[in-house]
């Protein structure tokens, strides 16, 4: 597929006209622009600055699927501008037999806006896309693969750890089993609703030559979705945090964003609030 038309003066009236209180940037600040800026862009977009200019000004033309997807859900653009986006830089646009990783405008801001929350954005099949500051605070940094995204079943079931139960998060009865097996049996509903995607079926193929667990319950044939739960998050610095987990289904999309919360004045939301105001502190070092 050739690329045409002009991808950079796209880029740019894009970025223009998304109000950085969209993406989370304060409000009040002196800007010669009402858009983002380059900076700003290439931050969200996890690129650099240098790369964002050269695709402004027309020296950069066939950006790579990953990067495509990565400004699409920066400039919280539409389905169909995402896609256009796609074919002025040569690419074939997301086949909907593929599992969706694109985060709509109004998903995008609702994010931003619940960010004081612990938060994240996952695929159907469970790779991390985007997470909140408090969410990194509560469950650690997402430690990005060598490939592709964070993947929450992957972890689950080649970290040692984690698998024991000895890890980061347990479910409110303590079976970190019963957790791995609402999940597989999630991911199984999910590769027979996607096969094609080439994701899921690799990560099924890695799986089951890397996890014995794993293997047998994926060789089960059981067949869910996973539900919300409470749960007890293990934080090194303010210890066990109860918290009720809820996922929600993003209608169309089949994204999925997962919500920590705690009651008002509970034990539970002062440890929240002081990894809050830890996070913070550590952005503003």
């Amino acid at each position: 597929m050739q690329a045409h038309g002009d991808l950079g003066a796209l880029l740019r009236s894009w970025r223009d006209r998304l109000s950085p209180v969209d993406v989370g940037y304060p409000a009040g600040i002196a800007r010669r622009a009402t858009g983002l800026r380059r900076e700003e862009l290439a931050a969200l977009a996890g690129l650099s600055v240098d790369y964002v200019v050269r695709l402004e000004q027309g020296r950069a033309r066939r950006p790579s699927a990953q990067v495509a997807a990565s400004l699409a859900r920066a400039l919280q653009l539409s389905d169909t501008e995402r896609d256009h986006l796609y074919v002025l830089a040569g690419l074939l646009p997301p086949s909907p037999r593929e599992v969706p990783a694109h985060i709509p405008p109004g998903v995008g801001r609702l994010i931003t806006r619940l960010g004081e929350i612990p938060l994240a954005v996952f695929t159907a099949s469970w790779d991390l896309i985007t997470c909140s500051p408090l969410w990194a605070a509560l469950l650690g940094e997402p430690v990005q693969p060598a490939v592709g995204r964070p993947n929450l079943i992957r972890s689950l079931f080649t970290d040692a750890a984690l698998h024991s139960g000895e890890g980061y998060i347990v479910s409110r009865s303590g079976s970190i089993e019963a957790f791995g097996a609402s999940l597989v049996a999630d991911l199984r509903r999910v590769h027979g609703q996607y096969p094609d995607d080439r994701g899921v079926n690799a990560l099924v193929d890695e799986l089951l030559v890397a996890s014995e667990p794993f293997r047998e319950l994926w060789q089960s044939g059981a067949v869910g979705e996973h539900q919300s739960e409470r749960k007890v998050v293990r934080n090194d610095i303010v210890g066990d945090v109860e918290l009720d987990c809820d996922v929600f289904s993003v209608a169309g999309t089949d994204l999925r964003i997962v919500a920590y919360t705690a009651a008002t004045g509970s034990p539970a939301a002062a440890k929240l609030d002081f990894l809050r105001v830890s996070a913070i502190a550590a952005v503003r070092a």
